[in-house]
């Protein structure tokens, strides 16, 4: 994988939001390949297509593109918070591509998110453009990736650092499970897999996760029984094989 950017394709171009569009769009194709299926080359859509940038003949996965020369954060602006609520909710939702590049136009860290791990819960809405905007009222959104368990974050490059290619495969398919539920059960799968994120040991117990209780129910204000959904969905994830039970109230993240 070659992690330089082809500086041929700017020429002709004036515009620094052009020349990172056309140069990183331009690298994806040339040097990356479908994390869900392996498939070695991507396919681009036209320019502009509404739901996604790439997709994979082999697999049909849809993959969307976003680069940046900084870092990403724990909150990416998007789009519209209505548009983005609509297509996470649908089954034409895209994976997601986040390219961080150096000034010097090289791949620094380049990430895919499954589209299984994006529910309304981590879009959050950003306020209406004042009455004076030209499109006064319109209602942004932020992607919250503070929200996500560190699994949904693969890396197909670490800080200048090519992962094997298995290991990426093998990381997207440890959490393929969450593609089987609902909307609702799977934000509280995500939300559940994000708290045992937050413990400092890979072993721990259900006494733990209760301590995220109060947490959840911000989240979940209607649900009056938070700790007898924890308990359910650490039986979820034990049953998915993504967490170990020990016995006793003891666990293993694997």
């Amino acid at each position: 994988m070659n992690l330089n950017f082809n500086l041929e394709l700017a020429k002709g171009y004036s515009s620094k939001s052009q020349i990172a569009r056309v140069l990183s769009e331009d690298w994806v194709l040339t040097n990356s390949y479908c994390p869900s299926c392996g498939e070695k080359k991507l396919n681009d859509y036209p320019n502009n297509k509404p739901v996604a940038d790439f997709y994979c003949y082999n697999c049909q996965s849809d993959f969307e593109l976003k680069s940046s020369s900084t870092s990403f954060r724990n909150k990416i602006l998007d789009g519209s918070y209505q548009t983005m609520i609509d297509r996470i909710s649908s089954y034409s939702n895209p994976h997601f591509f986040f390219l961080n590049y150096s000034k010097t136009y090289t791949t620094e860290n380049f990430i895919v998110i499954p589209n299984h791990f994006f529910s309304p819960q981590i879009i959050e809405k950003r306020k209406p453009l004042s009455r004076y905007a030209r499109r006064a009222g319109w209602i942004g959104c932020n992607i919250v990736l503070s929200s996500l368990p560190r699994t949904s974050k693969i890396y197909v490059v670490r800080q200048g650092q090519v992962s094997p290619k298995n290991e990426v495969i093998n990381q997207w398919n440890k959490a393929i499970f969450l593609k089987k539920n609902s909307m609702l059960a799977r934000g509280w799968l995500i939300n559940i897999m994000a708290c045992i994120d937050k413990l400092p040991c890979n072993e721990f117990s259900i006494s733990e996760i209760y301590n995220f209780e109060s947490y959840l129910k911000k989240k979940y204000p209607k649900n009056k029984f938070i700790k007898e959904k924890i308990r359910q969905q650490l039986q979820v994830l034990r049953n998915r094989g993504y967490i170990k039970f020990l016995g006793r109230g003891k666990y293993f993240k694997l």
